[in-house]
């Protein structure tokens, strides 16, 4: 079971420690990977004291003593070891990247997954290049964790002992004086390290603000270029741009400074091994071959020193972009499934009651305020109303898109929060103002993931939906390619497409919202057309802004400042001579 407990920044320690139990808990299933790694590590670092200590036998057994023909033997196992040690490194970069990229696949999948589960007031407050940034970005920085961190920090770790242990064995002298030289190491790296945290933090999350301001202004470019704010925007984004770049250059000031004084200490620990170990050989209290090997083995000491300390400056750029997972793998949804869903076995009959329904998107003023009404099998009904009103907050609500918080809504007679989000959406079709179409064919766009669904069935709804004139004449037909969000077809292409899916997909109950809004009089016909097929023998809720497409429905709504003002026929609303009566004389006078 994984500590899911917030994250506090304030605790360096166990801020730290907990983040990586995190990591270790994803790394749980590929621990035999791990553990080969290790194991591999392990046999690399024995044999790293074995070439300067071959050197040292073969300087004071054979050359000293003047025979040369033992020497034959020593190059072999020096040869030998080398051979052995490049296998082991093999396989150990193998193992190791393998489980590291098992592990991104699976977080990502996981993060993905998550995604999906989330509410629509997490999006409301998230940007998207933040969040593209986690799920990319983030999770190629932690797999330096994986693949540096656990296994070479280990490999490090491993290495320093075995050469200090072969030091201590060659002579205590010695490796006493070059282990006095690891304390101002460490007071340096101390510092090093808490400089790089907080810059390496701070580089994260100046890299999220530019993606996020990327994908915004991308998206908006239309936008943007209409207002002819592109020299302002340039400012922004420069901005944001150099702020990043003077942390990038702050991070990189630290490093130039620590690593340069490493390579001082190490070079002065190979001055301290000649001056001292030179002058003991010269007075024959120490052999020759005992101080060549010391000067092999001071650099190889230093250099598992040196390389932890850059595995420290790459663990902390991976611990910023692990914090950032774990955050989003914490966050819970808003709108979850209940513990213990209404199991509905036979098909809906499309009943919907609004109960004195309340809700508020955090405001001051609540978007729906005991809003009540009830629609029976089949009947369709449109909603109208001031921009404002909560025709819009119906819809969501009745998806569980978000929750009422007083009342209730209730489709044949069960409450939507006792139901599984999913059984629920499953049987609402969403024609939205602005319709999303996806990558792909078009056919896929129709299908909507649904693999198994005849193609006849596809293109039957295409000519119920009145879009299958305008995709003959593409030049692939139904195979025709999209670009990110249909951006080659027209508006009302892109509505005759969405209204082909939700008629494909067969849905019992039908929500529109806006769907003729901002089109042009020959694609407001063909879709007002369309509509009338789908929405006939199905349970309809259709939000309207042009009054002159929905006398055909059974019943209006008028919500006005949150409640429902008015409802009947429209020949009943016009002879009241209320709000309706209102919009309508308006409209027409227009």
């Amino acid at each position: 079971m994984h500590d899911k407990r917030p994250i506090v920044q304030g605790q360096k320690r166990p801020y730290e420690v907990r983040l990586l139990k995190r990591l270790a808990g994803f790394l749980r299933p590929y621990s035999l990977q791990f553990a080969l790694s290790a194991l591999l590590l392990l046999g690399i670092s024995l044999l790293q004291p074995a070439g300067p200590y071959l050197v040292k036998i073969a300087i004071d057994s054979y050359i000293m003593k003047g025979q040369p023909g033992g020497l034959r033997w020593i190059i072999v196992l020096y040869i030998a070891v080398l051979c052995l040690t490049c296998c082991l490194l093999y396989l150990q970069t193998y193992v190791t990247q393998v489980y590291g990229r098992k592990v991104v696949h699976d977080l990502r999948v996981r993060l993905f997954e998550h995604l999906q589960e989330m509410s629509l007031t997490f999006f409301d407050h998230s940007p998207i290049g933040s969040i593209v940034t986690t799920i990319v970005n983030d999770l190629e920085t932690v797999n330096a964790i994986l693949t540096q961190a656990f296994a070479e920090i280990l490999g490090d770790v491993l290495m320093l002992a075995a050469i200090w242990t072969a030091m201590l064995l060659l002579d205590s002298r010695l490796a006493c004086m070059t282990l006095a030289l690891l304390v101002p190491i460490l007071v340096m790296t101390k510092l090093y390290r808490d400089k790089a945290r907080t810059a390496y933090k701070n580089i994260r999350n100046g890299l999220s603000r530019i993606n996020s301001f990327i994908q915004e202004n991308v998206s908006g470019m239309s936008t943007v270029q209409v207002f002819n704010r592109e020299q302002a925007n340039f400012g922004a984004f420069d901005r944001i741009n150099k702020a990043n770049r003077d942390e990038q250059l702050r991070s990189l000031t630290y490093a130039a400074v620590y690593f340069p004084l490493m390579e001082l200490f190490s070079a002065a620990a190979i001055g301290l091994t000649i001056w001292y170990g030179g002058g003991e050989a010269l007075r024959g209290t120490m052999k020759l071959g005992v101080l060549i090997a010391f000067i092999q083995y001071v650099p190889r000491f230093f250099q598992p020193v040196r390389d932890l300390s850059q595995k420290y400056n790459v663990m902390q750029s991976a611990m910023a972009s692990l914090e950032n997972i774990v955050r989003l793998l914490d966050t819970q949804a808003e709108i979850r499934d209940p513990e213990k869903p209404v199991r509905v076995t036979a098909d809906l009959k499309g009943e919907i009651e609004f109960r004195d329904v309340w809700f508020s998107y955090g405001l001051e003023s609540p978007a729906l305020k005991g809003v009540s009404f009830h629609l029976a099998p089949g009947e369709r009904v449109a909603i109208v109303g001031a921009t404002g009103a909560g025709k819009t907050s119906l819809i969501n609500l009745l998806g569980r898109f978000y929750d009422v918080q007083g009342g209730g809504i209730f489709i044949d007679g069960i409450d939507v929060r006792h139901m599984e989000k999913s059984f629920l959406r499953g049987h609402i079709g969403f024609v939205l103002q602005e319709p999303f179409l996806f990558s792909g064919d078009i056919e896929h766009n129709i299908r909507l993931g649904e693999e198994t669904m005849p193609s006849e069935r596809v293109y039957e709804a295409a000519r119920n939906a009145n879009a299958h004139g305008f995709i003959e004449k593409l030049p692939a037909g139904y195979r025709h390619e999209l670009r990110m969000r249909g951006s080659t077809l027209s508006l009302g292409q892109k509505q005759l497409i969405s209204l082909a899916r939700v008629l494909a997909l067969g849905r019992k109950l039908l929500v529109l919202d806006e769907a003729l809004s901002s089109l042009d009089t020959e694609s407001e016909i063909l879709i007002a057309n369309a509509i009338r097929r789908l929405i006939k023998g199905r349970t309809s809720i259709i939000i309207a802004h042009r009054l002159s497409t929905i006398r055909h429905v059974d019943r209006i709504l008028v919500m006005h400042e949150g409640r429902i003002a008015e409802m009947g026929s429209h020949e009943e609303l016009l002879s009241i001579g209320g709000i309706y009566s209102d919009l309508y004389r308006r409209q027409f006078r227009e």
